[in-house]
């Protein structure tokens, strides 16, 4: 049925994408419209993802989930970035950070916990990620705002330009660590659970749509940018809360849906590593990247947050991990995690 939806969606809305452009229809119509059409070609990115995940196994294909779910926001934001609109960049990246930890997080543990009392993950995997959170979120994040108080534009830049080369750099090195040279130390009971599944497509065809779905994301994320300042004049929305909220959940639809339906089918290993892993891969790799990838633009990106976006990242990491270092979790700790999530929410929406 969702599938269906998915296609319809994709089917009338490209072209709805493709003539409204052209003959420049209302921008609140057309944002709903690139909105809706991102999220169905999300949704066929996801599926693709997961029929290569199941052949390439759960820790890579949990990784390759996060991956592919990131590219929707990378492509926004760079597109973003061209636009000049670097508050609606680091908005979305904040509320992909929160958004990855608290309402994906949250909601596969709530789906997932109403339907197991107890759900178990990987606690070796879980204490990793922590580290690699209070790191890339607290030190690289928290750092640059310290530092650039005392900093001109051009210093704070140079800085910024630093951090990024050296969280990608331990990006790379924790994604060697993890499926290199400590692949399988660290097992857990349940890696071994769940019964062989089937892939929806073969490797070829899931590898075509994957890549025609992030072409067509690519055209209808140019146009949707063009109509943020419109919409958010008319809606009453700040730049803030449309990269926040809007731009997070539409540029990660895709692992949203993932992670939830992992967790529903009691695959918490997977699901934990779709919400956590691509947390981390915001803030190790995608974030630094845009930053390189502004160098090319008039107006380059810095990693220095407002005070209510780094606030808001350091309690969603602390949060999450008092909850996941224990190596399993409830409905309870879900509508927890949600609770955090809403009460953030109302705020960004009344700044």
């Amino acid at each position: 049925m969702v599938n269906r939806i998915f296609l319809i969606a994709v089917i009338a809305g490209i072209p709805l994408s493709v003539l409204g452009s052209l003959l420049h229809w209302p921008s609140l119509i057309m944002f709903a419209v690139y909105c809706l059409t991102i999220i169905a070609l999300a949704g066929y990115m996801g599926r693709a993802t997961e029929s290569l995940a199941i052949v390439a196994g759960p820790r890579i294909g949990g990784l390759l989930n996060a991956t592919f779910g990131n590219a929707v926001e990378l492509i926004i934001s760079i597109f973003a970035l061209q636009a000049g609109l670097n508050g609606v960049v680091l908005a979305s990246l904040t509320g992909s950070v929160i958004g990855n930890l608290l309402l994906v997080g949250g909601l596969s543990f709530l789906v997932g916990g109403l339907k197991y009392k107890r759900q178990e993950f990987n606690v070796y995997d879980a204490r990793h990620n922590s580290g690699l959170l209070i790191f890339s979120i607290i030190v690289a994040f928290v750092i640059p705002e310290v530092f650039s108080m005392d900093m001109d534009e051009g210093k704070t830049l140079t800085f910024s330009v630093g951090i990024s080369i050296i969280l990608i750099l331990l990006y790379l090195f924790a994604l060697f660590f993890k499926l290199v040279t400590h692949r399988g130390v660290y097992r857990h009971k349940t890696d071994e659970q769940g019964e062989h599944e089937e892939p929806e497509w073969s490797a070829k065809k899931a590898t075509i749509v994957l890549l025609l779905a992030t072409i067509a994301v690519a055209y209808v994320s140019e146009n949707l940018v063009h109509t943020f300042e419109e919409v958010g004049e008319t809606l009453g929305w700040s730049e803030l809360f449309i990269g926040i909220i809007i731009v997070a959940i539409v540029g990660n639809a895709a692992e949203h849906a993932s992670a939830i339906v992992m967790a529903y089918k009691n695959k918490m290993n997977v699901a934990v590593e779709i919400a956590v892993g691509s947390t981390l891969q915001i803030a190790m790799f995608v974030a630094p990247l845009l930053v390189l990838l502004s160098l090319m633009f008039e107006n380059s990106l810095t990693l220095v947050f407002t005070m209510p976006e780094l606030i808001s990242m350091v309690t969603a990491v602390f949060l999450t991990i008092i909850l996941t270092n224990d190596g399993d979790t409830n409905w309870f700790e879900g509508a927890t995690l949600l609770a955090a999530y809403f009460i953030m929410g109302i705020g960004f929406y009344l700044l």
